[in-house]
């Protein structure tokens, strides 16, 4: 290359990480009159984005709990569950984090994640419909809700906290039979069954499109997108500095918006923070007899999901706890499968292999929106852990805000870096 076109280009901000998360926080800046850089080493939502359920959820006040009956255990242990499976080395590393996870998921714990969490709900669908709008996405979302299905009443019992919850911030919701469920979506085969509509949440029919959308219309609107490795990422005097595959890159802020990676470059920096990876899968299928959904489905005991996209029903998968670049277990799409073809006819798959995806999770289940805790110019955007999708628009323009001066639209103190400072 020439010195010409290996020359710096200098920029308000950078942004790590070309997910949803990365790519709104790059719209929001970007409207705020910044000049900004979106840098990742892939196609923008390639990842987590990708691979998602496509729900927005308006409801979700009550945070992912660790197993505790002894029978769910047993199932988990001997590879019978399709909601959690593991790799044991790994869950024995994670015993710390684990032991965090689960306490946080104590009464005083869910009571803080739904405050901190209810705002961001609030905003989730209105901020998703306000890009779509602007970047032409607005034919892949639909409303309609989601529902959530239960084959025990036991089952069905232990999520009234949840319900409690979406009363207490007045997110409206249905209790259904097996009767209104089927009358809801035919496809299903609803016998015994108890369920809850959320109407309030939005899906879309295909996420990876949607992120597309989003970069191209950052893009469009002058916005640069660059290919490097964020891991390259330098500190130099009033600012940062990487190579990417089209010069030097500089800017006087940067934003961490990596994912499951977030850790790997802050912990470079000399920043640590307590991220685990739940993985997930999924595949797509078209149904048997013309049976079809129209709004996305989870099994809560079983952990998946089934969701009407461009490309036939997706089916997603529970949580495995296994190391973020391990090899996929493709015995975890194929259990999750007989499950869902219990209650849906699948048919046949139209993907060779399962997408295999990594989640970013934090002990408290809350993502960290704001400013390093040690690192001037250096802001966090990472660890939405099941929200990623849900929540990226929203911490997106709330961390924009942040770096502008501007007042945000909310209170970000309960998602501070600060929680994780020793």
């Amino acid at each position: 290359m020439t010195a010409k076109t290996r020359q710096t280009q200098s920029f308000d901000v950078m942004v790590l990480g070309a997910g949803i998360v990365g790519v709104s926080t790059a719209l929001h800046l970007q409207r705020l009159g910044l000049s900004v850089a979106l840098i990742d080493r892939k196609h923008p939502g390639e990842e987590a984005s990708f691979g998602n359920a496509g729900i927005v959820q308006r409801n979700g006040f009550v945070p992912h709990a660790v197993p505790t009956h002894p029978l769910t255990l047993l199932g988990i242990l001997f590879g019978r569950s399709s909601a959690v499976s593991l790799d044991m080395a790994t869950v024995l590393r994670m015993l710390p984090w684990l032991r965090h996870f689960h306490a946080a998921g104590n009464a005083r714990g869910v009571e803080a994640y739904s405050r901190a969490i209810a705002p961001l709900r609030a905003f989730a669908v209105e901020e998703h419909l306000d890009l779509a709008h602007a970047t032409n996405a607005n034919r892949f979302y639909r409303q309609g809700g989601w529902l959530h299905l239960y084959r025990s009443e036991t089952a069905f019992q232990a999520s009234e906290t949840e319900r409690q919850y979406a009363r207490v911030f007045g997110v409206s919701y249905r209790e259904m039979s097996a009767g209104e469920i089927g009358t809801l979506e035919p496809g299903l085969t609803a016998q015994g069954l108890r369920g809850v509509h959320w109407p309030e949440s939005c899906s879309v029919s295909n996420p990876g499109a949607v992120v597309d959308a989003f970069w191209r219309g950052f893009v469009h609107d002058g916005g640069g997108y660059f290919r490097a490795d964020a891991m390259k990422l330098k500190q130099e005097r009033g600012g940062w500095q990487i190579e990417g595959e089209r010069g030097t890159l500089f800017s006087r802020q940067a934003v961490v918006a990596l994912g499951a990676w977030s850790a790997d470059l802050l912990a470079r920096l000399g920043e640590t923070y307590p991220l685990a990876v739940k993985r997930g899968y999924h595949m797509h299928y078209r149904p048997l007899s013309g049976a079809s959904l129209s709004r996305p489905v989870v099994d809560v005991e079983n952990g998946f999901a089934l969701t009407p996209t461009d490309n036939g029903i997706r089916l997603t998968t529970g949580v495995e706890l296994a190391e973020r670049d391990a090899p996929p277990n493709p015995a975890i799409v194929k259990l999750a499968k007989r499950r869902a073809e219990e209650i849906f006819p699948l048919g046949r798959a139209l993907q060779e292999q399962p997408w295999m995806g990594s989640r970013p999770c934090l002990p408290d289940s809350l993502p960290v929106v704001g400013p390093s805790a040690k690192i001037p110019g250096l802001w966090l955007n990472f660890g939405h852990a099941h929200d990623g999708f849900t929540l990226g628009p929203v911490t997106g323009r709330l961390l924009a805000s942040m770096i502008a001066g501007k007042q945000p639209f909310l209170d970000p103190a309960g998602l501070s870096a600060l929680r994780f400072a020793t």
